[in-house]
């Protein structure tokens, strides 16, 4: 902890610290279970979790824990969900952990300097992009919909500004195009952990790399929006196949169809041949075993996996045997 900081510190929380390797994790989704799964096999001192609060998840919206901190639970160790990192009781309630390291991996908020300053050996962050392309909060999702053929992991010490900070080392790991954003995560999250506990010694003893980043070759990848999800069918079929993929299995891709929202959650890797059909690019040119085919700005495509408004997703054989929607529907 930088002495500066542990000045400021009300005396019950000096009392309690002492000069010891002590990591806080903080990370909210899957992608960082293993990351903190790792720590812990490896026999790493972690003395506390933040992740974010509990959401509503679910039709009912039930109150439901991150799966952070469901795996720190199952270990026993103290979480903290502050609303707000910034806050100041929050930060109080982190340095009374007394972290000599912070490691996060898909935390959800910015960290404050009054955070980054906190621990002697600074914030680690395992990154699902290869730094400095994707900065920001959407890097394996827009990696796909972007048609990358790879993409991978960073670990770096954090700094203030969006994934500026130094890089320690990277993982390369390739996108197929079987791959979609929940293959990518587990993945991404895998070598991530790997990667970190690679890292890690070094981190601790002083001896790892810090390789600046190049500001002028970044790129950013902002959260997902409500547009990011919609089709357009005058994209090239490949961009939409993209699209769906990426967008897989968290919010799935959309459509219009009678004016209702029409979901898609997969769709087969295109063929490479263009249609002939000279109609606009939304309608529907086939309906088979195979699926939905659909005009797109450079051919077509077969949707395999669709759900139509207050229905559960389905196979589009399944869905076509109802006989509602027909040759020539232009989906908009």
């Amino acid at each position: 902890m930088l002495q500066k900081e542990y000045m400021k510190l009300p005396l019950r929380v000096k009392k309690r610290c002492e000069y010891r390797v002590n990591i806080v994790f903080m990370g909210t989704p899957a992608f960082a279970v293993p990351s903190l799964e790792a720590l812990l096999a490896g026999g790493y001192k972690v003395v506390g979790v933040i992740t974010q609060p509990d959401r509503p998840q679910g039709r009912k919206r039930i109150l439901t824990p991150t799966p952070v901190k469901e795996a720190a639970l199952r270990h026993g160790l103290p979480v903290l969900q502050p609303q707000k990192m910034r806050a100041p009781e929050a930060v109080e309630e982190l340095a009374a952990l007394c972290p000599d390291l912070i490691v996060t991996a898909a935390y959800g908020q910015i960290l404050p300097k009054a955070v980054l300053d906190l621990p002697k050996l600074g914030c680690l962050n395992v990154h699902g992009s290869l730094l400095p392309t994707y900065r920001g909060g959407a890097p394996i999702q827009r990696s796909i919909i972007n048609g990358e053929k790879e993409t991978g992991v960073t670990l770096m010490y954090m700094a203030e500004g969006l994934d500026t900070g130094d890089m320690i080392e990277k993982v390369v790991v390739p996108i197929e195009d079987e791959d979609n954003s929940g293959t990518m995560f587990e993945k991404l999250s895998v070598a991530g952990a790997k990667l970190l506990m690679e890292q890690l010694p070094l981190i601790l003893n002083g001896t790892a790399k810090r390789i600046p980043q190049n500001d002028a070759e970044a790129s950013y990848a902002p959260n997902l929006s409500r547009e990011d999800e919609r089709i357009d069918w005058t994209a090239s079929s490949r961009d939409i196949f993209n699209r769906v993929r990426g967008l897989v299995p968290f919010s799935g891709a959309f459509t219009l169809w009678n004016d209702e929202v029409f979901k898609i959650w997969s769709i087969a890797k295109p063929s490479g041949s263009a249609s002939s059909s000279d109609v606009a690019p939304g309608t529907v040119l086939d309906l088979s075993a195979q699926g939905i085919e659909v005009k797109t700005g450079d051919g077509s495509v077969w949707l395999t996996r669709v759900q139509p408004a207050g229905k559960k997703a389905m196979e589009a054989s399944e869905f076509i045997r109802g006989g509602v929607m027909k040759k020539g529907t232009v989906l908009s």
